[in-house]
């Protein structure tokens, strides 16, 4: 269901929490994420550019791009192309990824090298069922390169704990070892092959002509599906929130508004490890891509500074069990509205200027806000938010959806919040 075209006039949150439910279920990696965005668009009618082609775009119409399968950027095209709305996400979360050479078989059990990627909460991934997804890069029988996404699905996998009895400090002083404690467990059969298990899924993933495997991107996920909790429904618990909830809205939003607003979204990879890649919010995407919708520099300039981005990422809800954790005058709680993120050392964007923007089309529709600052006295998250802005001079605001237990393997969020955020997108007015 997650590439349901949910209609702005006929939109409720059954509807809009159904198609978010199952597009964080079908992406358990930024590559399905992406592939996902990507059907959404086409089937929006948006139509596909190529990096490497010339572009002919034409007034009126919109499109969208991916690089490295992990990134998309989709905009409208008016004839004005001034005064866009641009809504900033990423594809990737926390994860445990393979390493290239990851089988290990040492007593009595075939274990997997894995390597922690971004702020990992470590603990919670003790105990779980896990699946494989991601990238598989391989030469066919006809001596071409191909890359094929992958998705195990099945439970392949747990990291069990150590019993209590064999660690007297586990409910004390725990600490976990990224090396040696976290190898996902797979089976007792020594005659296990790691080249015949990846030809086994691209055989199941349509490509049984695999001459030889090359290199692989795969991580580790919950399969655990996506949920409700709580009496009412509350909340709604998943693996990946962080950012794949701002990844939906932001989608979702584009893709119901007038085709003649400047409005462009954009998911990139790698903001969980700094964003410094061909993929990332540090690379040249987003400008690549602005330079050709506007490629006479005073006509890109024109937009840059006329424009502005929404930086749209996971705030910190306050926890009930940690109160002392979070400054007393800002203090964000689930379903209570969308936060506006503020940080006096820039590690968020938003300044009085951007913050106004967001307030006044957000009290046009009648929907709450909350703020988010951080104590003084700790360290402050960052998102794509400030990189755009120093990139590309364009005016920002960090927002984001209220969320608890942020960089675990399963998160919470508020399930009335992410449709107040898009009511506010679409209804934004630059």
């Amino acid at each position: 269901m997650y590439n349901k075209k949910i209609k702005e006039d006929n939109m409720n949150k059954q509807d809009f929490n159904e198609g978010l439910l199952g597009f964080l279920d079908a992406s358990p990696t930024p590559f399905h994420a992406t592939l996902n965005m990507s059907l959404m668009f086409a089937n929006a009618g948006f139509t596909k550019l190529n990096e490497v082609d010339k572009w002919e775009l034409e007034a009126g119409k919109k499109y969208y791009v991916t690089r490295n399968d992990s990134s998309v950027i989709a905009f409208t095209y008016p004839k004005e192309h001034t005064n866009y709305v641009m809504v900033g996400a990423h594809t990737d979360s926390p994860n445990l990824k393979l390493k290239p050479n990851p089988v290990i078989k040492e007593h009595g059990i075939v274990k997997f090298g894995v390597e922690s990627y971004g702020g990992l909460l470590l603990t919670p991934w003790f105990d779980r069922d896990l699946s494989l997804a991601g990238r598989v890069s391989f030469l066919d029988t006809q001596d071409k390169l191909q890359s094929v996404l992958i998705d195990v699905k099945k439970s392949i996998a747990t990291i069990p704990s150590l019993a209590i009895h064999l660690d007297d400090k586990a409910n004390k002083d725990k600490t976990v070892n990224k090396q040696t404690d976290v190898c996902p467990v797979l089976t007792t059969d020594d005659s296990f092959d790691y080249d015949m298990f990846l030809r086994w899924q691209l055989e199941n993933a349509g490509r049984p002509d695999v001459k030889e495997i090359y290199a692989s991107e795969l991580s580790f996920y919950d399969t655990q599906k996506a949920s409700y909790i709580g009496l009412s429904d509350d909340f709604i618990a998943s693996a990946r929130l962080d950012n794949l909830l701002s990844c939906y809205v932001g989608m979702l939003s584009l893709c119901s508004v007038n085709d003649e607003k400047p409005m462009l979204f954009i998911a990139s990879d790698h903001e969980e490890v700094g964003s410094e890649s061909t993929s990332g919010a540090a690379g040249s995407f987003l400008e690549s891509t602005l330079k050709r919708i506007a490629p006479e520099y005073d006509e890109y300039m024109k937009m840059i500074r006329s424009s502005i981005m929404i930086s749209a990422d996971n705030a910190h809800a306050i926890h009930p069990n940690f109160p002392f954790k979070h400054d007393s005058k800002h203090t964000p709680h689930l379903n209570k509205g969308v936060v506006i993120k503020v940080n006096a050392n820039q590690r968020y964007a938003s300044n009085s200027v951007t913050i106004s923007k967001f307030m006044d089309s957000a009290k046009s529709i009648n929907e709450a806000l909350q703020h988010f600052v951080t104590r003084s006295d700790m360290g402050c998250g960052s998102t794509i938010g400030p990189i755009t802005a120093t990139r590309l001079g364009i005016e920002t605001i960090d927002v984001g959806l209220p969320t608890l237990g942020m960089h675990s393997i399963r998160e919470l969020a508020g399930s009335s919040d992410a449709l107040s955020l898009y009511k506010i997108l679409v209804a934004f007015k630059n």
